[in-house]
């Protein structure tokens, strides 16, 4: 596969942020080369000019030195809140580790999401930090269904390296995400992956935009006896499976002694004790909640 890559200057590679867990967003890249099928951020294309299909470009930032990273005391960050900041390319260019360098010394709030060991390298780095916190997206267990949609790294080595990072101190979490309806066994992962997370996120599949018609016409050809599933929640808009899904992981939580919430994770629990679950099914209910907390506070 070619993939265009382009180096860009940029003023400043940290935004504020609309999002309602961080105060700043950070983004190394553009483009992402895990090619995700399911991939949300395929949207940045429309303000980038690319044409290319989604996962065959990057676009490597370069910014001004952060002289005076204390400006970000008493703040959190999301790296990354749209592209992976530990893609492949990362371990040439390195993007991620100048950032985390140029920053050292402030007390920041670091959310790291990623796909990839690619992480430890910088293991050093992450704990200098106070505060940081690392997710690991982790929809199945099942290499084979893992190559079917992306390009990232074996879900062998995403659970080493969580647990690596949770042996070492940093507080992970396990995002769940995007679970597929009768694909994605959340319990099963719930229960690999428990001992060497803090927290851990369950999110469905949201389909929509250019790859809602990928990942239907996927299930269709893959798996035909779960089309007629996927047609009622994605076509015909019924939320029965998620609610059914619901109800089965709460009582799953309930008996194994794990809190489940709702669209909640501001709970901060010590550090060895057992993850939190949270569900986050209900992307424009939480989005409302959001908007509406944002005006209350203004």
């Amino acid at each position: 596969m070619n993939v265009l890559i382009t180096e860009k200057e940029v003023k400043n590679v940290i935004t504020k942020s609309n999002l309602p867990v961080c105060d700043f967003s950070v983004n190394p890249y553009l483009g992402c080369l895990h090619a995700c099928k399911y991939c949300y951020a395929s949207f940045m294309k429309c303000f980038s000019k690319h044409t290319e299909p989604w996962g065959e470009f990057l676009d490597i930032k370069y910014w001004d030195e952060i002289k005076n990273p204390h400006k970000y005391d008493g703040k959190t960050m999301f790296i990354s809140s749209v592209t992976d900041p530990y893609q492949p390319l990362e371990e040439k260019y390195e993007r991620t580790k100048t950032l985390l360098e140029q920053l050292q010394g402030a007390n920041v709030g670091l959310s790291i999401a990623t796909k990839s060991d690619l992480i430890l390298r910088d293991l050093d780095l992450l704990k200098s930090f106070e505060n940081v916190r690392v997710s690991f997206s982790i929809n199945t267990l099942d290499e084979n269904f893992k190559n079917d949609m992306d390009d990232a790294v074996s879900i062998k080595r995403r659970l080493k390296a969580m647990k690596t990072l949770y042996d070492e101190g940093i507080r992970t979490t396990c995002f769940i995400s995007p679970i597929f309806p009768e694909i994605t066994d959340v319990p099963s992962i719930i229960n690999k992956t428990k001992d060497y997370c803090n927290l851990i996120w369950l999110e469905n599949l949201n389909l929509r935009g250019d790859y809602k018609s990928t990942i239907l016409n996927y299930i269709k050809e893959n798996y035909p006896d779960l089309f007629p599933l996927y047609d009622l929640t994605y076509n015909k808009k019924d939320r029965g499976y998620w609610k059914s899904l619901n109800n089965e992981l709460k009582e799953y939580c309930e008996n194994q002694g794990l809190l489940y919430l709702r669209d909640d994770d501001s709970i901060i629990h010590p550090f060895d004790e057992p993850p939190i679950v949270v569900n986050y099914f209900y992307h424009e209910e939480i989005t409302k909640t959001a908007k509406r907390r944002n005006n209350r506070h203004h």
